[in-house]
């Protein structure tokens, strides 16, 4: 009997976050093959024309490699975290949530169209990981030493010109302190009403 390949296996432990990372490689490559159809029928809109799919999808474009690799890499971090300590179901609410809040504040503060990727969402799933965890310690949520730090302070070194300097395109901070903010009350919410219920972290 042949042992099931290692991403299959990933795959089936983390289903949720396994989609995710596929739809944000396949946003990428439709931006790559097609920029003006990924604009047109995937970017934010809001919902007067009824394309309520747009309030979600920006999520999932991505604008080259790089943009792709660290987001998927930071989802596939804090994302497995979550689903493995609290189910898939949840971390698709939680993605969904935090996915909206995020491409509104983005709108609203920019004004255009013309932004993606998950970065709103790993910033959410940060927050939800840092405020639950420190309300119901559970060993399946811990972060390594010094995570939570880094990326709050990378949001707020992106606030000025030297990141968008040197990597020469524009950055959606509204986005990720949106999605850093409902992340926290995310993790504030369910980690208060497990707390109620009197479970406990393992």
């Amino acid at each position: 009997m042949s042992q099931e390949p290692n991403w299959y296996r990933v795959a089936r432990q983390y289903p949720a976050v396994t989609s995710l990372v596929i739809l944000s490689a396949l946003g990428g490559i439709l931006v790559s093959v097609d920029y003006s159809a990924a604009i047109q029928n995937l970017s934010f809109s809001g919902i007067t024309n009824n394309q309520y799919w747009r309030l979600i999808t920006p999520i999932f474009l991505h604008f080259g490699m790089l943009h792709f690799v660290f987001n998927s890499l930071w989802l596939s971090m804090l994302g497995s975290r979550i689903e493995q300590s609290m189910g898939s179901l949840h971390l698709i609410i939680v993605v969904l949530v935090s996915g909206l809040v995020s491409n509104i504040a983005q709108y609203s503060w920019s004004g255009t169209v013309n932004f993606g990727g998950m970065s709103g969402v790993v910033y959410a799933l940060l927050g939800y990981i840092w405020i639950k965890n420190t309300l119901v310690p559970q060993r399946l949520l811990s972060l390594p030493k010094g995570i939570v730090g880094f990326m709050v302070g990378w949001l707020f070194l992106c606030m000025t010109p030297v990141v968008t300097f040197f990597i020469g395109v524009g950055i959606a901070n509204a986005a990720h302190l949106g999605g850093l903010l409902v992340g926290l009350l995310l993790g504030l919410g369910f980690g208060l009403v497990q707390r109620l219920k009197g479970e406990h972290g393992s």
